[in-house]
């Protein structure tokens, strides 16, 4: 995404500009990034851009549970291992309460 230094704004341009404007260019597709203290604090986007974001998100979670799934199947030597084995071997009593 190319950021374009018209639409990065300080808290308090922001502010004299009004939110109800920013709003109306952002529900237009234009993005603002809004700056405090020099540094990036929020954005303005329209609800299409942010419905995309959380779509990709939960894609990124999907991925991550993916790659584990793989990892494991390619490592897996087929040993398995019974619970009170485990316990034992790290010196847990399952008996106790």
């Amino acid at each position: 995404m190319q950021i374009d230094t018209n639409d990065v704004i300080s808290v308090s341009e922001a502010n004299a500009r009004g939110l109800s404007k920013l709003v109306n260019q952002a529900s237009e597709g234009r993005t603002f990034f809004v700056f405090r203290n020099n540094r990036p604090a929020a954005a303005i986007v329209d609800i299409k851009t942010m419905e995309r974001l959380q779509y990709l998100e939960s894609l990124e979670e999907d991925f991550k549970l993916i790659a584990v799934a793989w990892a494991r199947a390619l490592t897996d030597s087929g040993e398995r291992y019974s619970l009170d084995d485990v316990a034992a071997e790290f010196g847990v009593n399952l008996d106790e309460e």
